[in-house]
């Protein structure tokens, strides 16, 4: 399971690497189009693609919470790896508290976005 999930994220990679989202069809954020309000994700397609391609300025305009729930997601990849290092580490990013957190900052950007 480990390993498809690593492909998976190196094909992504790869993809935003290469294809620029906003010269590309690819689907655009429904709650921006019915609302005209950005969302948490908005930009985050745009944002990756300038993080692969070293334009980190450009990355923190598109979706600034990108820099910091990317350290975030590579701590849960790291303790799903089933070894003994991430049994300890899975306990603390699975603590509703730790959830709680993240929700609660996804939250706040969202509205810090919109304001």
């Amino acid at each position: 399971m480990a390993a498809v999930a690593f492909l998976a994220a190196v094909a992504i990679a790869f993809y935003y690497r290469f294809h620029d989202p906003a010269a590309g069809a690819v689907p655009q954020c429904i709650f921006k189009r019915l609302t005209g309000l950005e969302c948490p994700g908005c930009g985050s397609q745009r944002a990756l693609h300038a993080v692969l391609n070293g334009d980190f300025s450009a990355a923190w305009h598109y979706n600034a919470i990108l820099f910091f729930l990317m350290p975030v997601a590579a701590l849960y990849g790291f303790a799903a790896l089933d070894i003994a290092a991430s049994r300890r580490l899975r306990r603390h990013i699975e603590h509703p508290v730790a959830i709680a957190i993240i929700a609660a900052a996804i939250i706040i950007w969202w509205f810090i976005r919109n304001i």
